[in-house]
């Protein structure tokens, strides 16, 4: 039979209590790490709350870094039914009178009419050039600025709506389209650019061999300079116009209705002509726009001031509630709010100017270290100093000298002055020809010419014909290059000039990566003679604060381990020179981004802290299992012991029960 028992059965002693108030004390240490635990994961909180705002303020300084944002102007447009405007960097205050004489243009010629959009046309090549018809003289000029282009026209486009989508698909500036008049399908095209200077000129290589008839693919052929039906085939519906406006009494033309290099910082936007009136003019005024100015700067002194009261908040003890904050007492967090203020009461080193600290531009701290703005003397501020307030926000260069204008800089790049001297200007890669060059070009014979620009090799096809001029095939030999693929998607583009009838080729880009070869091709000789001269580019090379800087192309670069590392100029100067000093500041904007940059890093302040935090947890967590694991054991001990202890003084309980009883019996 199973014996039953439990703690305190024998002697009714209290084995479950005492085992209780003894655990309770073996207890007290396991008490004291969830203490710690609660602390340590509030201030990991804390710090997770403060990575999370300062990651908002860094937003909110990064937008006040922008010199744009301080360089606020309103514009506007007395008559909007005419022109619209709108203002970017440099915008000079101002008002500015204005007559639209008349808009600009695209180009657009029409086919005779097909019988639907399905209708055959022929097979061949389609080549576009873009240029200026000059009816005076009869004569087209190419634009050297765009490139010619050539579509081949299989079976498979032999139709109105094929030879549409083929040019469509090609995205060559020229856009395609079908209209039904009534009396049947005529093709569009339409020069993607308006100006006259992208007039389109549509040369056919039939495959019928006939190139300007009126049969065939030829049927699209357009030179504006021959005779209709023999090669200006299409009907011109729209002449390729220039826009034509006086601003200020000053005639000014643009290949587009939106003008944006006529005032500096100004594009106007033209909708139509000065309409007949006693008005004959638009008045354009640009003014400061002091409202978004004073927006911006209050929004600088909001997110400073969110970004103090959450550090304050946690560092602070609260008197009235007896509470204390998270974080108080914690070195990295006090020392966040100390850095804060520092960068805020310290002048902007190397700053130009009057302006030098916030307080000048009525931003100023009060009692409780929160930051304030007066309207007042802010304003007076953009109407007496404008040019000085941006400095105290952003990152500024300054160049005494046009030749050498300040790029960027980095955040190894100290605030001060540095000269500027160049021993090297940089220069493109260029081949000039060794002969006259050949005016009759061939087709098969004397067409293929095989260059090499900047590393990129590519056969160029030049059209065949004989050329009035030199300058009339440079404009074609450069348009050939540009237009070809392997250049045109590598960002690569030349200018092909002449000099006494001589050619030469140079490339737009600067420095020792830009060179331009010419390779043997049946083109070569005519173009260029037997023996071109070619002559790699070089870099600019020079001393910024007196040291030896990095060259790339145009770009100066201060060295490493000096003050102006970092600091990048664009150096135009054509020949060695002294280029004055870059005066480089950093305003508190730029300051406050990059001390909440270093914080939030990842080895920064905030996540040291946090891993400290984390560790500590994680003892925490081991030393509770361990603890834990000990107690068990402990309990058992106490229960396994008082048990015993129980059964015994049961046992003796009995035993003295039966004693008393034997001996009350004896006589």
């Amino acid at each position: 039979m199973a014996t039953i028992s439990a703690p305190g059965i024998g002697s009714n002693l209290d084995v479950n209590g005492i085992v209780t108030q003894l655990m309770s004390i073996e207890r007290q240490p396991l008490t004291s790490l969830s203490k710690d635990q609660s602390s340590y994961q509030a201030q990991l909180s804390a710090y997770g709350s403060l990575r999370s705002s300062l990651a908002t303020f860094q937003n909110s300084v990064q937008t006040m870094e922008t010199v744009a944002t301080l360089d606020a102007v309103k514009i506007n447009s007395s008559d909007t039914t005419v022109l619209t405007a709108t203002t970017g960097t440099g915008a000079s205050l101002g008002t500015h009178d204005i007559e639209v004489t008349n808009l600009a243009a695209q180009h657009k010629l029409n086919s005779t009419a097909f019988t639907d959009s399905a209708s055959g046309v022929g097979t061949g090549q389609i080549t576009f050039q873009f240029g200026t018809y000059d009816s005076g003289a009869n004569t087209f000029s190419l634009n050297n600025k765009k490139a010619t282009q050539t579509i081949t026209i299989g079976d498979a486009q032999n139709s109105l709506a094929g030879i549409r989508d083929a040019v469509n698909a090609a995205k060559i500036g020229v856009s395609a389209s079908i209209v039904n008049d009534g009396s049947g399908s005529r093709l569009v095209f339409t020069s993607a650019d308006s100006g006259a200077a992208n007039s389109l000129k549509i040369t056919i290589a039939d495959a019928d061999g006939l190139n300007s008839d009126s049969t065939g693919l030829s049927r699209l052929a357009f030179d504006p300079t021959a005779a209709a039906g023999s090669g200006k085939n299409l009907t011109q519906a729209t002449v390729a116009r220039d826009a034509a406006l006086k601003i200020d009494g000053v005639a000014v033309t643009s290949s587009s209705n939106t003008v944006s290099n006529a005032l500096e910082g100004v594009t106007l936007s033209l909708a139509k002509a000065n309409p007949v009136s006693t008005v004959s003019t638009v008045s354009v005024q640009v003014t400061r726009d002091s409202t978004a100015i004073q927006s911006s700067v209050g929004a600088f002194v909001r997110a400073y001031n969110d970004i103090n009261k959450t550090i304050g908040n946690f560092i602070a003890y609260d008197p009235a509630t007896k509470q204390k904050g998270f974080l108080q007492g914690d070195a990295v967090a006090v020392g966040m709010q100390q850095g804060l203020r520092s960068v805020m009461n310290t002048p902007i080193a190397a700053l130009s100017g009057k302006l030098t600290r916030l307080s000048q531009i009525g931003v100023s701290f009060q009692k409780d270290g929160t930051l304030t703005l007066d309207s007042s003397k802010l304003q007076t501020a953009i109407d007496g100093n404008f040019d000085g307030i941006a400095g105290l926000f952003s990152p500024v260069g300054k160049s005494s000298d046009t030749r050498a204008s300040y790029v960027a800089a980095t955040s190894d790049t100290k605030p001060g002055a540095y000269p500027v001297n160049v021993t090297q200007a940089a220069s493109r890669g260029k081949v000039t020809g060794s002969d006259l060059a050949g005016l009759t070009v061939t087709a098969g014979v004397n067409d293929s010419l095989v260059v090499q620009v900047d590393g990129t090799t590519a056969t160029v096809t030049v059209g065949a014909g004989t050329y009035a001029s030199a300058g009339a095939l440079a404009s074609e030999v450069q348009s050939r290059i540009n237009g070809t693929t392997a250049f045109a998607s590598a960002g690569i583009s030349v200018a092909v000039g002449e000099s006494s009838g001589t050619l030469s080729i140079t490339s737009s880009g600067f420095g020792s990566t830009s060179s331009v070869t010419i390779q043997p091709g049946t083109a070569s000789t005519n173009l260029f003679g037997a023996a071109p001269v070619a002559a790699a580019g070089v870099d600019v090379a020079g001393t910024i604060n007196g040291v030896a800087a990095i060259g790339s192309g145009q770009m100066l670069t201060g060295a490493a381990r000096d003050a102006s590392s970092g600091l990048a100029v664009r150096v135009t100067a054509s020949a060695p020179a002294s280029l004055g000093n870059i005066q480089f500041s950093r305003g508190y904007a730029t300051q406050l981004k990059a001390w909440s940059a270093d914080l939030l890093a990842s080895k920064g302040a905030i996540s040291s802290r946090s891993e400290g935090l984390n560790a500590r947890l994680k003892g925490i967590a081991n030393r509770q299992d361990e603890l834990n694991n000990r107690l068990t054991a402990v309990e058992k001990r106490y229960r396994t012991q008082f048990s015993a202890l129980d059964a015994a003084i049961g046992s003796m309980n009995t035993t003295s029960s039966y004693l008393t009883t034997q001996l009350a019996k004896l006589p």
